[in-house]
């Protein structure tokens, strides 16, 4: 019986130490909407730090250094991941740009614009659009363009960490299907969602808004940060299944 209470007191002590996940939400959305995948994660075992921040108040440039005050808040002795939303994936490109922590793990971009929004570019060409869209959603909107100087397209290319893209191909945004060839999500291309030395990339049935809480998008999220890929052809209810059993 006296091995009992040792037994338990080496349990705990195993199961507190978790792999610890960073989320960044995307542009002009907050903390809020990467609730339920925090959720998620923190049911299956990781230790999740969601913070918001300004993104329709600054600059990317400005921006970046909300990823390193969030990493920070991981401990230093455990794997550190990263789960991004659309501008939350550029802000992780350009701060591991500047180098890698030591206990960096894998990341997971949802609809990341790793090559710009088309969006961007059609509201660019009115001035009037481009005065209400940069004072609805800030100075960063600006900066998300297709073009060679956008800040998406003067980061390094290819990667040179684990990275997994998970693109939506439903647009919900009515000039999505108009100005966007292809794929898409409403927002950004299926095919600007790639980048140069990612792992993995799949496609599913999401919109770009409302993608980071589709059963599916976060069940490869789950997938990708255990294993390093995606369950590629993964079912509804395969997924929904993977997200009620905690990982043993």
């Amino acid at each position: 019986m006296r091995a009992l209470p040792a037994l338990l007191l080496l349990f705990a002590a195993t199961t507190a130490r978790a792999d610890c996940v960073v989320l960044l939400h995307g542009l002009s959305r907050s903390e809020a909407s990467m609730r339920v995948l925090q959720e998620v994660l923190e049911f299956h075992g990781y230790e999740v730090v969601n913070d918001g921040y300004p993104s329709d108040d600054a600059r990317i440039e400005d921006l970046v250094h909300h990823v390193g005050e969030a990493a920070a808040r991981c401990p230093a002795d455990e794997p550190l991941h990263f789960v991004t939303h659309s501008l939350g994936g550029i802000l992780v490109r350009a701060w591991l740009a500047r180098g890698h922590p030591a206990n960096l793990g894998r990341v997971v971009m949802l609809a990341p614009p790793n090559h710009g929004s088309e969006i961007v570019d059609t509201l660019a060409e009115t001035d009037i659009l481009r005065r209400v869209v940069l004072w609805f959603n800030g100075p960063a909107t600006a900066e998300l363009g297709t073009d060679a100087g956008s800040v998406p397209n003067t980061l390094p290319e290819p990667v040179d960490f684990e990275l997994g893209v998970v693109a939506g191909d439903i647009p919900i945004n009515p000039l999505g299907p108009i100005v966007i060839d292809g794929p898409n999500d409403g927002t950004v291309s299926v095919a600007s969602t790639r980048v140069g030395g990612m792992a993995d990339h799949i496609v599913i049935d999401a919109t770009h808004t409302l993608i980071m809480i589709n059963p599916i998008a976060m069940a490869e999220v789950l997938e990708f940060l255990r294993e390093g890929v995606f369950d590629h052809g993964i079912t509804l209810g395969a997924a929904l299944r993977k997200l009620a059993h905690p990982w043993p």
